[in-house]
């Protein structure tokens, strides 16, 4: 539980946030994407799932794809703070990867709501001295937010923090780590829309070719880009030809070669 809180929570919330601050917010969604690359890795090694050379070349793929969008600023303008940005939000990934693989140990075992509750206790617990530091340092931080920004912390507390992490418990222990992560790919959707439409952010070559990179490793990975439940139910149908089989009188033993020949006519094609 202490393993799910300070990576899942107190990292991953306090690297995403400082990652926002140094670069796009469209970078986001789709850095978090690749965290089905970051979680096969890491449930090969602590979960021992199953390992395949079809996820693995996918996985690479989708490597390529990371580095292609996290090194951009590099490629386009040189050394900035949009770089230290992406890897921020590079290591915010890594820690809800992580934050997935205690997870997937703990969960099956415990209530998700519950579990959650306690989690987020240990998390508060974990921020409130760097809360308490940054108040000193600003001591009019909070005067100066004004109703906008109360609502969105309201929104973060209750639906992204409460509702989001509980569910996503709740989910992790109905199935597999590496199943779970793919549900990430709503973000990058979602995540690119609402950047470039609300906040104006451009969406470059580079952008599109790491998306390009990270998509296409994951669908030679998994051979779809979404994850439903049909897709892996598997139907077998097996007909058993009718047999007359003449009960016997009671207590009245049964001949071994007598039930043998029974039981293969049952199995035997031309019966």
């Amino acid at each position: 539980m202490i393993g799910y809180a300070l990576t899942g929570i107190t990292i991953n919330i306090m690297f995403f946030f400082w990652g926002l601050q140094r670069t796009y917010a469209i970078n986001s969604p789709v850095i978090t994407s690749a965290s089905p690359v970051m979680t096969y890795f890491l449930a090969l090694i602590f979960l021992h799932e199953h390992a395949s050379t079809k996820k693995l070349f996918g996985m690479i793929v989708g490597c390529l794809g990371i580095i292609v969008i996290v090194l951009e600023p590099i490629l386009k303008t040189g050394l900035d703070g949009s770089l230290i940005g992406n890897l921020f939000l590079v290591i915010a990934t890594i820690a809800a990867v992580v934050q997935t693989i205690f997870g997937k140990e703990a969960l099956p075992k415990f209530e998700p709501f519950a579990f959650t509750f306690w989690a987020f206790i240990i998390g508060a617990a974990s921020f409130l001295p760097l809360a308490i530091l940054e108040y000193v340092k600003i001591p009019h931080l909070y005067a100066a937010i004004d109703y906008r920004g109360y609502l969105g912390v309201a929104y973060g507390a209750i639906f992204s923090s409460a509702i989001g992490y509980g569910l996503y418990a709740w989910g992790l222990s109905k199935m597999s780590a590496t199943d779970s992560a793919l549900f990430s790919y709503i973000d990058p959707i979602s995540g690119t829309i609402l950047a470039y439409f609300l906040l104006h952010e451009p969406i470059t070559g580079y952008f599109i070719l790491g998306t390009a990179l990270i998509f296409g490793g994951i669908f030679i990975a998994e051979g779809r880009l979404h994850y439903h439940p049909f897709n892996k139910l598997r139907s077998i149908t097996i007909k058993v030809p009718p047999a007359v089989i003449t009960t016997p009188v009671e207590n009245t033993p049964v001949p071994k070669k007598k039930v043998r020949s029974v039981i293969a006519g049952i199995f035997d094609k031309k019966t």
